[in-house]
């Protein structure tokens, strides 16, 4: 499957963004879908992910309250709607894909995605 993220860009500190990221592929229904971030000299970190099975959510600590990830099966598309960014929001955030059916936990490890995107710069201003 092959995943394009778009929407970032540049937003005041307390903006907001929504990345969207559409998936090929008639089976995107049967992919669990993850949103990661990469800060610069930074290691790629887990965002939130949403299950293909029951819908179930699961965030980062950081993002909790602030960010919602979302799916459109019919759209082939999931995604992330930030609210109140902050300037530690600031990276690279990337769309991942994977069929695995593990615990929550787990699909916050970035090994258990197969799939990647390209990536879309977000860049949050104080």
């Amino acid at each position: 499957v092959q995943l394009v993220e778009s929407g970032g860009g540049l937003v005041p500190a307390g903006g907001s963004l929504r990345l969207s990221c559409v998936a090929s592929g008639r089976t995107f229904s049967r992919y669990t879908m993850g949103w990661f971030r990469q800060a610069p000299g930074k290691e790629r970190e887990f965002v939130a992910t949403i299950t293909w099975i029951s819908g179930g959510t699961y965030y980062a600590d950081s993002v909790k309250g602030r960010f919602t990830i979302s799916r459109d099966d019919a759209k082939n598309t999931v995604y992330l709607q930030m609210n109140v960014l902050k300037p530690e929001d600031t990276a690279v955030y990337y769309c991942a894909a994977t069929t695995a059916v593990v615990r929550m936990r787990r699909l916050a490890a970035v090994e258990e995605y197969d799939y990647w995107g390209q990536g879309t710069q977000v860049t949050v201003s104080s």
